[in-house]
């Protein structure tokens, strides 16, 4: 399909802001430039803020009229967030995703940015400053790394493996009480299960290739829509929870990626009980 606006000047958008915003900041933060929003993990830095006013001020300039719907812009406006569903164009940026880890001194964070047009997403984009390359996806069109020297290597999700054999990424910080419980309990039954606290880089490594699943429960869309665009591209078989679709405007209703659609239903039996 012929996509609304220039991907690769996207994708080079998000790194020229990792560059001249995120990285000159990493390992540097003084105790003011980082500020919890909602509870003590969850971190805003200057970085973010400043990517996400370079990012904006670009798109603006390439993409006139585009609602841009940003982590830390939601943050500021809430109403933004419910404009998403209508727009007839949107670009959804996480400037920094992983601000945890960033914060942290660890090197596992990334820049996200999700084309959406009439209610579809179409583009998404995984880019990590530590390793200099991105993940990226059109839809149809396969899902692909690319590096700095253009070469672009095709994204295919892992074979399918028997629930005792499966490595996946999960995180039960947003399940709550007896759910939590079940779902901690429940994930004893696979071989391993990881959680890097930053969603670009299990996105990235479910479309390589390297687990079978990966499960989250919080949903807003700077957090998924490239991701699961990207997983989708490769091969993979994500839906929400209840088995229903994912699109833009959800934040609610949880997410399950695997290889396939067997193995969806597997995990969504042995993990959920349904």
């Amino acid at each position: 399909m012929t996509l609304p606006l220039d991907v690769l000047k996207l994708a080079d958008l998000l790194k020229a802001a990792a560059k001249a915003e995120i990285l000159p900041r990493f390992r540097r933060l003084g105790g003011d430039d980082i500020r919890s929003k909602s509870e003590p993990s969850d971190l805003v830095t200057e970085a973010d803020e400043a990517a996400e006013r370079m990012i904006r001020r670009e798109i603006d300039n390439v993409v006139p009229g585009a609602l841009f719907v940003g982590e830390e812009s939601v943050a500021a406006d809430p109403s933004l967030l419910g404009k998403l569903a209508d727009a007839e164009l949107a670009v959804v940026v996480d400037p920094i995703d992983g601000t945890f880890n960033f914060a942290s001194g660890i090197p596992a964070f990334g820049v996200m940015a999700a084309v959406v047009y009439k209610g579809e997403t179409v583009a998404g984009i995984i880019y990590d400053p530590m390793g200099d390359d991105w993940v990226m996806a059109e839809k149809g069109a396969g899902a692909f790394l690319r590096r700095p020297d253009g070469e672009a290597i095709k994204l295919s999700v892992a074979a399918p493996q028997p629930l005792g054999e499966m490595i996946g990424m999960a995180s039960a910080g947003y399940f709550f009480g007896h759910e939590r419980e079940k779902v901690l309990a429940n994930l004893a039954k696979v071989r391993l299960f990881a959680s890097y606290r930053c969603a670009a880089h299990e996105y990235r490594t479910f479309a390589g290739g390297h687990v079978q699943f990966a499960i989250y429960n919080k949903l807003m869309p700077w957090d998924h829509l490239a991701g699961t665009l990207i997983g989708t591209e490769a091969g993979g078989y994500i839906r929400r929870l209840d088995g229903s679709a994912y699109l833009p405007h959800h934040v609610e209703g949880g997410l399950l990626l695997a290889t396939d659609e067997e193995s969806w239903k597997l995990l969504s039996r042995e993990i959920f009980g349904q």
